[in-house]
């Protein structure tokens, strides 16, 4: 069956910059916010910041999901092309390449915008979250989302992505020791704040890694659980246009 052709490259990848960008202004933007709130609390400031998370990813995922799927994560890019590369809709590396750049750029000019709202300067962090415990609780994070986007693609219920991914990510704020992160492009961003949200460049590699590693599982979960899930490649994160079907 013909589907209705994705838009330009170019769309897609101003709906992942902009995604991205307001994502990590989100987290970072609230994580300030929290501070200030609440200073001598540091549980009423996880408690805040991970709620503005939960609402924020939920609206981003229905505002840009129709343009570009609505990955806002390497990961998830990366997932979609490796699972969907035998589908014809599927992303083709070389746009999985131009997704990434767009996110990462987008990551970090979140994160200078988030501090430009507050009147925090734009620093490198210093908080060192590079411990064994953290990078086990990246991989879990990740591998269980890549997990969860690829099944609601499955068994279609793309519909339900925007509260069902950020619910997920709003729980695992809470449920892993490193604050589920469980994103290249954000962690990235997330250098360029010294703030609650913040992450030291020493620490953001051995992140990216235990992210890369969850990739790798949730993919292995993902094809034992749903070994025909490229069938619905064009359904990540969200329901997108895709490229149509030759005859």
């Amino acid at each position: 069956m013909n589907r209705t052709p994705a838009p330009a490259l170019p769309r897609r990848l101003l709906a992942e910059l902009l995604g991205t960008a307001l994502l990590v202004a989100v987290v970072v933007g609230s994580g300030i916010a929290a501070q200030a709130l609440s200073p001598d609390d540091v549980g009423l400031q996880l408690l805040e910041n991970s709620t503005a998370t939960v609402l924020g990813l939920s609206v981003l995922i229905l505002l840009f999901g129709p343009v570009s799927g609505a990955h806002f994560n390497p990961v998830v890019s990366l997932a979609d092309w490796f699972i969907g590369r035998r589908a014809v809709s599927g992303l083709r590396l070389a746009e999985v390449g131009a997704y990434v750049a767009a996110q990462v750029v987008g990551a970090v000019g979140g994160a200078v915008l988030a501090n430009a709202m507050f009147g925090v300067p734009t620093a490198l962090s210093t908080k060192d979250r590079a411990t064994g415990p953290h990078l086990l609780a990246e991989v879990v994070a990740t591998s269980v989302l890549v997990a969860l986007v690829f099944a609601l693609a499955r068994t279609g219920r793309g519909a339900i992505a925007a509260p069902a991914v950020g619910a997920y990510i709003g729980a695992a704020y809470w449920f892993t020791s490193s604050t589920s992160f469980a994103n290249p492009a954000v962690t990235i961003g997330r250098i360029f704040s010294d703030t609650f949200a913040g992450i030291a460049a020493t620490s953001a590699p051995a992140f990216v890694a235990a992210q890369l590693a969850g990739l790798v599982l949730g993919v292995a979960i993902t094809l034992a659980l749903y070994p025909d899930a490229a069938s619905r490649a064009d359904d990540v994160v969200v329901p997108h246009p895709s490229r149509p079907t030759p005859a």
